[in-house]
């Protein structure tokens, strides 16, 4: 005992001296609105004057390595309606969590005024249309590469679960190309995080066929169950001429304006961009009256470029008890989110800043009591029903109704029924000839060829174990799945590496897929979530 309690210590101060020495290899910190106090979600932190940086997580959280910081460095964080931020690194702290607070940025009464006079009001509706047009203007049409931090995951009541991270090199044709069709992408690394819980049976494959894991009101193809295509596919603003999702459907089309009724925010401000907050929702209740969609399209006031596009869908069949939904009079619960950021990139061009996917889905849980084994009794004329639970006073496991078998089609008579335990012993009404025969067909076959050829069949029903649990009752549970993609740099190049080298599309990215790390890669890092949700201690900026 003394040895195995040593040996426990030691795995235990090995864990977190691990756990220590990854944190103090990152800055570390989270972003918060100054007003609110709530966590500032997608942030942009960059190291100011260069070109790296990273997107703040669904806490405000975010990490970046020590090694890629000068002491003389400052970090600039940024998000759409705030004021910019920057802060010397010599004022943040290396060990603990920075907690930042931004100011909401406003457009002044003043300058409303003199752009109402300098410029002719439009609508919602013509601003939008301008912006779907000017998407061939205003985003890259040559061949383009981008490096950044993918992961998914999933969450549940009790937090993050299934995490798994990737980083990848993605060659874009540009956007004049179909983007399934013609974009590469490559794997630097890819890594299942342990740190993280893992569920088996919520990283299985959807399944609508048996019903045992499904997105409800919505179907969602599996795509070879590579969850990075099925965040690019529900890109609308780089699948702007094929269709995205519904309601939105082909933008370049005008459907995402002939399905929604719009309308104008006050303007707000990406750093020092005027910016069109425009928001829109499903119009004709009576097309998919069980659901409700709901955005915000940020656009920009100088030449309509799309910064920013939140979508929702909601199923108003099911109730939601998220207190932030319920504020914005949304009752039903959600179906999927799409979120996607572009920023100014080279000639003016926007690029992808992060793109964020998320969809519930319903996992059907396997039931918590069933039945174990059946076989004959090896004295009486009974048979012999196991459970995996023990059985209750008022199980019900007593009752001859609840039981029904059947011998080669024929309906078997019961006399009676004894319950022990997590057994039930079902006494039959048989001559001693019949079930000499019965038991001999038993012998000369396995249990489980017994039951599968028919030659006995047995259905059993309302019968409860000690806890209360139904026999074969399944139970559910609900999870949201996320995808997610933050650009850490953009390079302009033709150049794509040889299909050997390439991620295979059509198979999940864990799966033999080939990883190549370039010599550089200590130059790219991988944004972990921190385990926790709420807010940690930390140093105030």
């Amino acid at each position: 005992m003394r040895a195995l309690f040593i040996v426990l210590l030691l795995q235990l101060f090995g864990a977190c001296f691990s756990s220590f020495a990854e944190e103090s290899e990152f800055l570390r910190g989270r972003v918060y609105d100054s007003q609110t106090g709530e966590a500032i979600v997608f942030a942009t932190v960059r190291i100011k004057g260069r070109a790296k940086g990273v997107i703040t997580n669904m806490d405000g959280g975010f990490r970046l390595p020590h090694h890629l910081i000068d002491k003389g460095d400052s970090i600039q964080v940024t998000s759409m309606g705030y004021e910019k931020k920057d802060l010397a690194i010599q004022r943040l702290s290396a060990s603990d969590i920075n907690i930042i607070r931004l100011s909401a940025s406003a457009i002044s009464l003043n300058e409303a005024v003199v752009r109402a006079k300098r410029k002719r009001k439009l609508t919602a509706n013509q601003i939008l249309y301008r912006a779907i047009k000017n998407i061939p203007k205003n985003y890259p049409n040559s061949a383009y590469t981008i490096k950044g931090y993918y992961r998914d995951y999933q969450l549940d009541s009790l937090g993050y679960l299934n995490l798994n991270e990737a980083f990848l090199e993605v060659f874009d044709q540009g956007f004049n190309e179909i983007d399934s069709a013609t974009t590469k992408t490559r794997i630097f690394d890819y890594v299942q995080n342990t740190e993280f819980r893992r569920d088996d049976l919520a990283a299985k494959p959807y399944d609508y066929e048996n019903y045992q894991k499904i997105v409800n009101k919505a179907f969602l193809p599996s795509y070879g169950g590579n969850e990075f295509l099925i965040l690019r596919i529900h890109d609308p603003i780089r699948n702007y001429r094929i269709n995205s999702f519904d309601f939105v459907n082909v933008m370049y089309d005008s459907d995402i304006i002939n399905n929604h009724s719009f309308k104008k925010h006050l303007d707000t401000y990406l750093e020092d961009e005027g910016i069109y907050k425009i928001g829109l929702e499903k119009s004709y209740p009576e097309y998919a009256p069980d659901y409700t969609a709901l955005g915000t399209i940020y656009i920009s006031k100088n030449d309509y470029a799309i910064h920013k596009l939140e979508y929702a869908v909601y199923d108003d069949n099911i109730s939601n008890n998220q207190i932030e939904l319920l504020d914005k009079d949304v009752s039903g619960k959600l179906i999927f989110e799409v979120v996607t950021e572009y920023v100014r990139g080279d000639s003016n061009k926007m690029k992808l800043n992060y793109i964020s996917f998320q969809n519930s889905f319903q996992l059907s849980l396997p039931p918590k009591f069933i039945v174990e084994n059946i076989d004959f009794h090896s004295e009486k004329r009974a048979i012999v029903v196991k459970f995996n639970n023990p059985l209750g006073k008022y199980s019900n496991a007593d009752k001859r109704n609840n039981y029904s078998f059947r011998y080669k089609g024929k309906r078997l008579d019961i006399e009676k029924v004894v319950v022990a335990d997590n057994r039930s012993i079902v006494f039959l009404n048989m001559d001693e000839q019949d079930w000499i025969k019965m038991k001999s067909k038993r012998i000369g076959n396995t249990n489980e060829r017994f039951f599968k050829e028919n030659l006995l069949d047995a259905k059993i029903k309302n019968i409860t174990d000690i806890d209360g649990n139904q026999i074969n009752q399944r139970d559910s549970k609900d999870f949201n799945q996320f995808r997610e993609f933050f650009v850490q740099e953009t390079k302009r190049t033709s150049e794509v590496p040889h299909d050997s080298l390439l991620m295979n599309i059509r198979k999940p990215i864990y799966m033999n897929q080939p990883i190549v790390k370039p010599n550089d890669y200590q130059n790219y890092w991988m944004n972990t979530p921190f385990k926790e949700l709420n807010p940690a201690p930390g140093k105030f900026e």
